[in-house]
């Protein structure tokens, strides 16, 4: 988020635009190629690791490996042979040809990453994980600043490459510490387990297909239609609101993919770890969605500057929807847990096609809010037509008292958006505070049911007075 402010106040809109315009094509061939291995694995290797099946692990490992340099390399030789009409589709002109040639590099690097890290969250070492993304960030952060302020927007390239590389370096440092049985095993045999995999990831390629290519569709649409500096504030509202949400779902799905899979077959205990897990990303969200929506013009200058406030009303938006995918995000591991690609597939597909539509006509007939009415509607849909998918599928339900919780949650964020669209200052910020306190206190009262949070705010303020006894 620091490393976005930078990019805000030496590229400005358009080279938010420009990023945007480079990493959505990206993101559809990594989509493509990537074949869902990365993924899949998590859930062999998880399943594996539950039964302590050390020889299992080892192959599947060994497997994941060898699939990873194949998919990478395979990205990297379809960016290079289509670079020029990435160019003209996404820019208008073949002036970026060489950009994406040069980026063709960070789909391999990006490639062996996602494995190496895919081997830390199948076997729940979450600790590496965390610290390999935190250094991460902290070295795309300064080796990024000097590019974007000695070259402006050519230094994008670089600073995108420097990144992978950094961040092949780091998965790597920390998977190597993952111990396996030495095993014999041949190219072939890895190429045929490998198959085994993709026939989830296969599904979830094609998903993620939908996903990013809907994703280029609308950048395309809103560079054609309002310019790149439309496209820059809309990458601006969405990357915000995903960055700052992102890392309560990034960091709960880090456990909770591999939890589920284990019990897959329970649908009792599947019942109970969904609710949970969706009750907790409800809970912990609201009084952070309810304090960004108050202060929403306040975060777009600290991490943006003046010229995206724009962008405002479209975040905030976006922000209402975001519980609604806490829930659908939660029930739609169920299909992966299970291996039913196939269903997962259809799902998303159905879901994706309609969402490209609401966000095509939302745009085009109201503009960046537009996009934000069509990410509620959207999110509205799937959850309610996904809930009873499950339930004819697999008997899946969710008790009375989750939606009687979500209902008074989903009530504090609509309350903080009202007070929001106030006019002057004092009742805005006075009764938008009075919305995020009450929003707090009820998420404590109910984490502490799950939790038991008294014994962690007990050990937090001893650490705080023996610190403070420390100084004096």
């Amino acid at each position: 988020m620091v490393r976005v402010k930078f990019v805000a106040v030496l590229l400005g809109t358009a080279g938010v635009g420009v990023i945007g315009l480079l990493n959505a094509p990206l993101h559809l061939i990594i989509s493509l190629t990537g074949l869902g291995i990365s993924f899949s694995a998590v859930r062999d290797i998880s399943e594996a690791h539950g039964k302590s099946d050390q020889t299992r692990i080892a192959k599947s490992i060994t497997t994941l490996r060898r699939w990873s340099w194949f998919t990478g390399l395979l990205g990297a030789v379809i960016t290079i042979s289509f670079a020029p009409l990435l160019s003209q589709w996404s820019f208008g002109n073949r002036d970026y040809t060489w950009a994406f040639v040069w980026l063709s590099i960070t789909l391999l690097l990006g490639a062996i990453s996602k494995g190496q890290s895919a081997i830390l969250q199948g076997t729940r070492r979450i600790k590496d994980m965390a610290k390999a993304s935190v250094i991460g960030s902290a070295l795309g952060l300064i080796t990024s600043i000097p590019l974007y302020y000695w070259f402006g927007i050519k230094g994008i390239v670089p600073s995108l490459i420097i990144t992978s590389v950094t961040g092949l370096f780091l998965s790597w440092y920390f998977a190597r510490r993952v111990k396996i049985e030495p095993i014999e095993k041949s190219l072939r045999e890895s190429f045929y387990d490998g198959t085994g995999m993709a026939k989830l990831g296969i599904f979830m390629t094609l998903s993620g297909f939908i996903a990013s290519a809907s994703g280029y569709i609308l950048n395309a649409f809103i560079s054609n239609r309002g310019g790149i500096e439309q496209v820059g504030l809309y990458n601006a509202g969405w990357g915000l609101i995903v960055q700052y949400t992102g890392m309560i779902f990034a960091a709960m799905s880090l456990d909770y993919f591999p939890r589920l899979s284990v019990i897959n077959r329970d649908i009792e205990k599947v019942k109970l770890l969904v609710k949970q897990q969706a009750e907790t990303a409800l809970l912990i969200m609201t009084p952070l969605l309810a304090l960004l929506i108050i202060t929403m013009p306040l975060v777009i200058k600290l991490f943006y500057t003046a010229e995206f406030l724009p962008v405002v009303l479209f975040a905030n938006l976006i922000v209402l929807g975001m519980p609604l995918k806490a829930v659908s995000w939660s029930m739609s591991y169920i299909y992966l847990a299970k291996g039913n690609g196939k269903l997962f597939f259809s799902t998303e597909f159905i879901f994706g096609l309609a969402d490209l539509i609401f966000n095509l006509l939302g745009y085009y007939f109201f503009g960046l809010e537009g996009l934000g009415y069509s990410f509620i509607l959207s999110y509205l849909i799937v959850t309610i037509i996904g809930y009873f998918i499950l339930n004819f599928k697999y008997g899946f339900t969710l008790p009375i008292s989750f939606l009687s919780t979500f209902l008074l949650i989903y009530f504090f964020c609509v309350a903080a958006f009202m007070t929001s669209l106030a006019h002057r200052s004092d009742l805005k910020y006075g009764s938008g505070f009075f919305v995020f306190i009450i929003a707090t206190i009820f998420s404590l009262y109910q984490l502490n049911k799950v939790m038991d949070l008294k014994p962690v705010f007990k050990d937090l303020f001893y650490r705080l007075i023996n610190k403070k006894s420390n100084l004096l």
